[in-house]
């Protein structure tokens, strides 16, 4: 895997690479020249030439997740993941059905907000942000409430960079005769997903997270039958997922202005990521990331905020130091100076910040980024002392 900043150390890289500093983030993420060159063509959204675009770039993404043509689609919608979110949970969850949420993080939170909001009736199983969901306590609220439907938990939950344990819910959602919904925002493209073999009513994910696409478009991959059975049970025009894959059925024009630069760019993209061998190739490439980040980080005297066991290979959260010298703001100034970008936290009841580990990067970038975490450190310790 090849990038321009790969081989640059954080002394060689000059003022105008800080002005595009390597995003070190879990989307949007760095990208290649191929993905961004993808974009500098204009398409009409009505051309044969688009609609065939599309239409395989959609296909290939079902047969990512697992899906197979008889009995999947994939949906696409304008926006970011959320997008894809609100629109697989208004869309399958019916007015007179409630969904068990899955939180551990924020973005089982902006859940329930989108299930709230849309008048969906909700019950929620919360656990730390550090820790998974117990099975038998999935059970047991499933067994006490026939009206439950859908669960819906996110994969993997960027508030911290946990992993839930997808196979292990799926087990025991698909026993207990309900559908499971997944938000796999920043791990589908490198994360196991298998949708048949899982039995899972849809998953959420979008362009520019494990896919290294760019940022615009939001897509959920979905059971046939059960999209038809929604027919009519959106609230939303625009987010309305059985009516967008209707219309993309007949004739497969958009029902609203597609993101068609967006689209030529996950083309690319894709193409990318056949090249490298697939989700097994890439989530390799991610851990080698990861296990050079954590293990430069710990001699910089920066640690986990998770247990290694519940660590994806997508974005880690570190604690931040309880001493003089540190100060996030500092810490991220200095290191944007330098040509890297990171994530402020977002764990709650302690102060953390995130690095992610996914995009167009390989071990070099990590080891370039901990270079110059190391000589901001230098400096801003140099600081309290003087």
């Amino acid at each position: 895997m090849s990038s321009p900043t790969h081989a640059k150390t954080a002394a060689s890289r000059s003022s105008d690479d800080a002005q595009t500093p390597v995003l070190l983030t879990p989307g949007p993420l760095a990208t290649s020249a191929r993905v961004k060159e993808a974009m500098l063509r204009d398409w009409g959204s009505r051309d044969p030439a688009f609609v065939d675009l599309s239409h395989t770039v959609f296909e290939r993404i079902r047969a990512l997740a697992g899906g197979t043509d008889a009995a999947h689609v994939c949906v696409p919608l304008q926006g970011s993941g959320t997008f894809a979110v609100e629109a697989m949970l208004t869309t399958f969850v019916g007015a007179g059905e409630r969904v068990l949420l899955l939180v551990n993080g924020a973005y089982g939170h902006r859940m329930a907000d989108i299930c709230r909001k849309s008048g969906r009736a909700v019950e929620i199983y919360e656990v730390a942000e550090t820790d998974v969901h117990d099975a038998d306590e999935i059970t047991r609220r499933l067994r006490a409430d026939p009206k439950i439907g859908f669960v819906a938990m996110v994969h993997c939950e960027t508030t911290s960079g946990l992993l839930n344990p997808l196979e292990d819910i799926a087990s025991c959602v698909r026993a207990e005769g309900r559908w499971l919904l997944v938000d796999s925002m920043s791990g589908f493209g490198a994360l196991p997903v298998d949708m048949s073999g899982l039995e899972l009513a849809a998953i959420a994910a979008s362009s520019n997270k494990c896919l290294q696409g760019v940022p615009g478009l939001g897509f959920v991959v979905c059971r046939k039958d059960l999209l038809e059975a929604a027919r009519g049970r959106s609230p939303s025009v625009v987010l309305d997922l059985q009516a967008q894959a209707e219309a993309l059925a007949n004739g497969g024009q958009w029902r609203f202005t597609p993101p068609t630069h967006v689209i030529a760019a996950l083309d690319a993209a894709l193409a990318e990521l056949e090249a490298e061998g697939g989700p097994p190739a890439r989530l390799a490439r991610y851990s080698r990331n990861l296990d050079t980040l954590l293990s430069g980080m710990a001699d910089l005297g920066f640690y986990p905020a998770l247990d290694p066991a519940r660590q994806a290979p997508v974005i880690a959260s570190f604690v931040e130091p309880h001493e003089r010298w540190f100060a996030f703001p500092a810490f991220y100034e200095a290191l944007r100076a330098r040509g890297f970008a990171i994530y402020a936290g977002k764990m709650t009841g302690r102060g953390t910040f995130r690095v992610g580990v996914i995009g167009a990067i390989d071990p070099a970038t990590i080891e370039a980024f901990l270079l110059a975490a190391g000589e901001v450190v230098s400096e801003m310790k140099q600081k309290v002392i003087s």
